[in-house]
């Protein structure tokens, strides 16, 4: 059953003179819900989430929040709000000043907007330096702040253009924490724009997999990643191999193809790469018709028996693991 605040896109199309960026594409995001639009550079993704925030204008199709059309309506008018990757913070203005902008745009009164500001800048950990100027802060810091700010409009959806991929690794993983704990609290649905496989696997209720201007796969990480329907998914959605077989097209988990044993090689390929991850090894291969393949090995039986690039091994795998793709 639908809730009357889900988000849907009605064959929705976005032309550049003579390109196609967003290919007739239909899809729900369930209120509430943590939804990452994934896909490489190009793939339409981007241009999906601003014709959403109305930075883009829709070539066709419908944008319809909570039953009504949202196409045409003006960013402020549509029940949405976007944080640029950027973070496009005002230099001049306090952490507060920055928070409360936009609803001071709107004519609301400083004691409530400031309260506002306050009561933001507390759920994102940051009311302590409500009285710092952006260059004061770090960039972790400034991301807390670009997330009040779009949140002070109440927005019904929260829309996030790559929003971590300008900090280091580390803080990466804890923003990402942030986050997920920040879309529960409020309970508003966020549309999250990413390449990163492991970004998706790790936030969403719902992975929406782009390519090409179209969505290929959409559904619960989960799903998507034990059950990928194309070969695009399953090789874009990382730890996939993608195996010709009998004239048919299989994809197997890195995890779920394994060094054979006691000649129950399936299959020979020759070790191209060896890389050591700490719990496990991931041992890159050549096989037949050039065909590259990855085993990830667990790091005891690795080293029980070590390999060397260059050595031909057979591969083996359960039937249960193969996982047949479509066109």
């Amino acid at each position: 059953m639908r809730s009357h605040l889900d988000l849907e896109l009605i064959s929705l199309t976005k032309r550049y003179a003579d390109t196609i960026a967003v290919d007739d594409i239909s899809h729900v995001f369930p209120a509430g819900s943590y939804v990452c639009l994934l896909g490489p550079s190009g793939c339409g993704k981007s241009s999906t989430l601003r014709m959403i925030a109305g930075h883009e204008v829709v070539s066709d199709g419908a944008i319809v929040l909570g039953g009504s059309d949202i196409s045409a309506l003006p960013p402020a008018k549509r029940g949405t709000a976007m944080m640029f990757q950027s973070y496009a913070l005002f230099p001049h203005l306090s952490v507060a000043e920055n928070v409360a902008f936009g609803l001071k745009m709107r004519g609301v009164d400083k004691l409530v907007r400031t309260a506002r500001a306050r009561e933001l800048l507390t759920l994102v950990d940051m009311a302590p330096l409500a009285d710092r100027l952006p260059e004061q802060l770090s960039g972790g810091q400034r991301q807390r702040v670009a997330l009040a700010r779009a949140m002070a409009s109440e927005p019904q959806v929260l829309l996030l253009d790559e929003p971590l991929s300008a900090l280091d690794p580390f803080l990466r993983l804890k923003m990402r924490t942030e986050l997920k704990r920040l879309q529960r609290e409020l309970g508003i649905t966020f549309i999250h724009v990413t390449h990163s496989q492991d970004e998706a696997m790790a936030l969403s209720d719902q992975i929406v997999v782009m390519n090409a201007g179209k969505i290929e796969q959409a559904g619960p990480p989960r799903d998507v990643f034990n059950t990928p329907r194309t070969e695009f998914v399953a090789r874009f959605i990382g730890n996939h191999n993608v195996l010709s077989l009998d004239d048919k097209r299989f994809s197997i988990r890195a995890d779920r193809m394994r060094l054979a044993e006691n000649g129950e090689a399936t299959v020979t390929a020759q070790v191209s790469a060896i890389e050591y991850q700490g719990t496990a090894v991931v041992v890159s291969l050549t096989g037949a018709a050039a065909q590259d393949m990855t085993v990830l090995v667990p790091e005891e039986t690795f080293f029980a028996a070590p390999l060397t690039g260059g050595e031909e091994v057979g591969l083996a795998w359960d039937a249960a693991d193969l996982h047949a793709l479509g066109e």
